[in-house]
């Protein structure tokens, strides 16, 4: 963060869990846990709201600016529901990512020109035990009753999307769209049934795991030893009631071998909703070029995220390794092995590292670099955006959702016609739900009722 505050404290430990669930340093060996730290503040402009800093304006020809508006423009991962039960986090009203680190409320999803997109049920990986399960598939209900909330609260300005059409709609009629997805099934313990419940409330994408593995999948950053090798058959289990019901899976967070068994065992094509490539970066979240030409090859697409730790590798300074050494040797093992009182506790002393050393951050341009690798290699029918807003998400250069008509204007650039733009967007992402819906047995549906 730019400096301390209580503000800033009370969202850090909101989300924090998402920020470091996140990132690449987190892994189970100890290492840092890095929160993107917010870019630095320009000054204010000439008839800002009193207290606000607004960016540096982006270079965008107003012709590609309407052609940017006239899109239906989608994101596959947005976090920002973690925000919603915080005290301090008003999705009326206009904030900055300079001020408080978020990057989603309503009036940036204007300017931006961000119709919506998916919103994320999160939940931190924990205990393979009944009693953290109990207590995961608790936060998850909470997390999605908030998402109706924001939706019932709102009702003039956004609406709960369930079907592939409800998109155009909902756009056409001015308002902001909301799928919901699913970053870990672990809330749903050893009972796929459950995710029958969260059907009914709207949730139409699911991820098996997260940062470590658990009772259905490997993931792709737990370096434990303990493996299935892929999917548990709990998890086949899963991909067969995701299919059933009609939701899309999700195998960003997925170990290589876990999307293989995924994309094997679908009965539709399958999405990385927030995932990087290993062609410009190689990491373990980053997806090697032979499984994304499997998934393109099914049918799937990739959204390309914005995590500046996945993009490329970033060097902290000197003293902030330091302090976060300091860190670990004072907490100790892993964030995730942590009670909820000392998390707090280590929120706290993460934040004033953060205030006093900043994480370093990666640039437009290294985004764009796995952007435009991922369209060389699978066609513009295979790749959209996720960029994990409020979830670490951000670069230097398009450090919040007001900066996406700049990504319009660098496919134009590099030479995509606005068809492919088109289905960059959204286009890819709500083929796949289109092709979950046709495909699905269940006659389930889920009531839009708010009131």
């Amino acid at each position: 963060m730019t400096g301390f505050n209580f503000r800033n404290a009370l969202m850090m430990a909101g989300a924090l869990t998402v920020l470091a669930a996140c990132n690449p340093d987190a892994e189970p060996s100890g290492s840092e846990i890095i929160a993107q730290a917010p870019a630095s503040s320009p000054a204010a402009s000439v008839g800002e709201t009193p207290g606000t800093v607004t960016p540096t304006p982006m270079t965008v020809p107003q012709d590609i600016l309407d052609m940017h508006e006239s899109m239906l423009v989608m994101d596959t991962h947005l976090d920002t529901p973690a925000y919603f039960h915080t005290p301090d986090y008003n999705f009326s009203v206009r904030q900055t990512f300079e001020q408080d680190g978020t990057h989603v409320d309503l009036p940036r999803m204007k300017e931006g020109g961000l119709d919506g997109g998916f919103w994320v049920i999160f939940t931190a990986q924990g205990p393979l035990d009944d009693a953290s399960y109990v207590a995961a598939r608790n936060q998850a209900l909470l997390r999605q009753m908030s998402i109706r909330e924001l939706a019932a609260k709102y009702g003039d300005e956004v609406e709960l999307a369930f079907t592939a059409d409800d998109a155009e709609r909902i756009a056409g009629e001015g308002k902001r769209v909301v799928y919901q997805s699913m970053e870990n099934a672990y809330p749903l313990g050893t009972d796929v049934s459950l995710a029958e419940t969260f059907y009914q409330g709207g949730l139409r994408m699911i991820s098996p795991a997260h940062f470590r593995n658990n009772q259905f999948a490997d993931s792709a950053t737990d370096v434990s030893g303990e493996s299935y090798g892929g999917l548990s058959p709990l998890g086949e289990e899963l991909v067969r009631k995701a299919n059933e019901l009609g939701m899309v899976l999700d195998g960003s967070h997925a170990s290589d071998e876990t999307v293989y068994d995924m994309i094997e065992l679908s009965t539709t094509p399958i999405i990385l909703s927030h995932t990087g490539v290993d062609g410009v970066y190689d990491h373990f979240r980053n997806i090697p070029d032979e499984l994304l030409t499997a998934i393109a090859e099914d049918g799937g697409v990739i959204q390309i995220n914005a995590f500046g730790g996945y993009l490329e590798a970033l060097e902290p300074s000197a003293e902030r390794q330091q302090a976060m050494a300091d860190l670990e040797e004072q907490f100790g093992g892993s964030y995730y092995d942590l009670d909820e009182a000392t998390r707090e506790e280590y929120s706290a002393a993460r934040e004033e590292i953060d205030a006093q050393y900043p994480a370093p951050r990666s640039s437009f341009e290294k985004f764009m670099e796995h952007l435009l690798y991922a369209l060389d290699l699978v066609g513009p029918d295979h790749v959209g955006m996720g960029a994990d807003w409020d979830g670490g998400g951000g670069v230097d250069g398009m450090t919040d959702i007001t900066f996406l008509p700049k990504v319009t204007a660098a496919l134009l650039e590099a030479g995509y016609s606005e068809e492919d733009i088109e289905k960059f967007w959204s286009g890819n992402m709500l083929r796949l739900l289109r092709q979950a819906e046709e495909a699905r047995t269940s006659e389930m549906q889920s009531p839009n009722v708010l009131n």
